[in-house]
C-alpha cells in the first residue's frame, strides 16, 4: 500500500508511467491475439484436411488474407523504435521553386498530409501559415496521435510536381517544388538546452482569419536561434503568452532534431529543409502529365492512382520507407 501511495503522491510521473504502460501494452497484446488467432485458423485447416471438408477453404483463405494484414500492420510498428517515434510531431511545407505555382503546390501538399492524419484519425492543429498568391508560401501544424513522428519521419524532403498549369493560359507543363520537414514535438523528459542570450524574439501582428483582436494586437511571436539559424513563428492563438508557449515547443522540437542529426554526422538529412528546392534535390515527384505517376526516389515505390495519393492515401510510401530505412541501418 505504500508503494502504492508514493507511486500516486507525484502524478505527473505516475500519468507518464501509465502512458509507457499502455504503449508496450499497445504493442505487445495485438502480437499475443495475433498468434492465437494463426493457431485457431491452424486448427480449423487440419480438421478441414482431415475431414476433406473443402466447404471451409473461403474460410480459411480469407482468415489467411486478414492474417497477413494484420501481420504487416504489426510489422511496421516494429520498425518504429525510436526514442521519440512514438511522438506527436510538427509539420512545415514551403513553397520552392515556381512561383504561384509552387504556392499552389505547397497547399496541394498541405492538405494531402491532413488528409492523411484524419484518416489516421489523428488530431491536427495549425500554428502558423503565411499566405502568398494562389495557395500557401508556408504552413506548419501539430499532428497528434501514437507514432505520427515514426511515421511522417521519411517525408522530409523536396516534392516535386509535374502538371498542365491551370494558371497558364496557354496550358503549358509546368514543374513546382515545395519541401516537407517533420520534426518530432518534445517532451519535458528530454532536456533541450537553450540560453535566453541566444535567442531573438519578435512579436507583430498576425495576418489572416482572426477577426480584429489577431489583426489589431502584435499577438504573433517569432524567434530565432542565433547559433543555428532556426527561426520558428506562431500566430494562431489570440494570446501573445500562448504563441510564446507554442513557439518555444516548436523551437526545442526543431533543435532536438538539429542536435540528433549533428550527433549522428547526417547534416545532409537535416538540411533537407534548406537545400534549394528544386531541380535534383527531390525524394518523390507527382506527376499529372502526361501520364499519372507518384514515384519515391529512394525506395522506387511507384503508384498510378495520383488522385488517392492527393486525398491522403500515402501509406505505400510511408511503410516502403520504413523498410528501406530499417534495412539499411543493418547494413
Amino acid at each position: 500500500m505504500a508503494g502504492e501511495e508514493n507511486f500516486w503522491s507525484d502524478p505527473a510521473a505516475a500519468e507518464k508511467l501509465m502512458g509507457e504502460l499502455k504503449a508496450l501494452k499497445g504493442r505487445h497484446e495485438p502480437w499475443k491475439i495475433l498468434r492465437a488467432d494463426i493457431e485457431d485458423l491452424q486448427i480449423l485447416h487440419e480438421l478441414a484436411s482431415e475431414a476433406k471438408d473443402e466447404s471451409e477453404g473461403p474460410d480459411i483463405e480469407a482468415g489467411l488474407k486478414s492474417l497477413a494484414e494484420r501481420y504487416e500492420k504489426q510489422n511496421i510498428l516494429e520498425l518504429m523504435s525510436g526514442e521519440v517515434d512514438k511522438n506527436a510531431c510538427f509539420l512545415t511545407i514551403h513553397s520552392g521553386a515556381g512561383g504561384t505555382e509552387a504556392c499552389d503546390w505547397s497547399q496541394m501538399l498541405y492538405r494531402m498530409y491532413l488528409r492523411w492524419a484524419e484518416r489516421k484519425g489523428f488530431s491536427i492543429e495549425e500554428v502558423d501559415r503565411l499566405e502568398a498568391e494562389g495557395g500557401i508560401k508556408s504552413a506548419t501544424c501539430r499532428i497528434t496521435g501514437d507514432y505520427a513522428y515514426g511515421y511522417l519521419k521519411g517525408e522530409s524532403g523536396v516534392h516535386r510536381l509535374v502538371r498542365i498549369s491551370p494558371f497558364d493560359a496557354n496550358a503549358r507543363r509546368h514543374t513546382s517544388f515545395a519541401s516537407a520537414y517533420i520534426f518530432p514535438v518534445i517532451d519535458d523528459s528530454i532536456e533541450v538546452d537553450i540560453r535566453p542570450e541566444d535567442l531573438r524574439v519578435d512579436t507583430y501582428r498576425s495576418g489572416g482569419a482572426g477577426g480584429q483582436h489577431v489583426n489589431k494586437t502584435d499577438s504573433a511571436v517569432r524567434f530565432t536561434h542565433l547559433p543555428t539559424g532556426i527561426v520558428v513563428a506562431c500566430q494562431s492563438e489570440r494570446s501573445q503568452t500562448m504563441n510564446r508557449a507554442i513557439g518555444m515547443s516548436i523551437l526545442k522540437s526543431r533543435l532536438y532534431e538539429y542536435y540528433r542529426q549533428e550527433k549522428e554526422k547526417e547534416n545532409e538529412r537535416f538540411a533537407q529543409e534548406k537545400k534549394d528546392i528544386s531541380w535534383g534535390s527531390q525524394i518523390r515527384s507527382y506527376v499529372f502529365q502526361p501520364y499519372t505517376m507518384v514515384k519515391d526516389y529512394r525506395t522506387k515505390t511507384e503508384v498510378g492512382n495520383i488522385q488517392s495519393v492527393m486525398d491522403g492515401d500515402i501509406d505505400p510510401f510511408i511503410e516502403e520507407y520504413l523498410r528501406f530505412a530499417w534495412n539499411n541501418s543493418r547494413v
